[in-house]
């Protein structure tokens, strides 16, 4: 069994909990413990720094696209639509029915909204840029609000 590490990253709407192994993270998710556990010891994988780094960077407005390795487990549709949503670009949106299209279903929206609830890798595959078809702000696992945080940063621009 592969050993699973731990990195919290402090951000400016709660602390994120970063998994994963020497190679790959594999859950960037927002913690309902407001005190970060997981502290940077020696024994962290590399793979986890750069994950915490580069999460640093996006929410200080000097990043708009993830490099980081990761793993995710799901079906063959899930993994369609993850891989979508990596496809929608900083500070833009898209419906849940535009992912379904994208994905060659157009009538499984519904399963797009579980999927995107199912996504461990929060920010890096950003769930938070699908919306409903009306515009508004639907189910968000980290909480709407922070939804709408994240919208709005990425609205706000990149500085360089």
């Amino acid at each position: 069994m592969t050993k699973l590490y731990q990195l919290d990253y402090e951000s400016p709407i709660g602390v994120i909990e970063i998994t994963g192994t020497h190679e790959a993270i594999t859950a960037i998710l927002f913690s309902e413990n407001e005190e970060k556990k997981h502290d940077l010891q020696p024994e962290t994988p590399a793979v986890l720094v750069d994950c915490y780094n580069q999460l640093d960077e996006y929410f200080n407005g000097t990043r708009q696209a993830f490099t980081i390795p990761y793993e995710l487990e799901g079906t063959d549709f899930q993994r369609k639509v993850w891989n979508v949503l990596t496809e929608i670009p900083y500070a833009g949106v898209q419906s849940y029915k535009d992912i379904a299209v994208s994905v060659g279903n157009e009538k499984a929206v519904r399963a797009v909204g579980s999927t995107n609830g199912k996504n461990k890798i929060s920010i890096v595959i950003p769930c938070h840029r699908v919306i409903g078809s009306n515009g508004k702000m639907t189910g968000y696992a980290g909480g709407v609000w922070r939804k709408e945080w994240l919208l709005e940063h990425e609205k706000n621009g990149i500085k360089m």
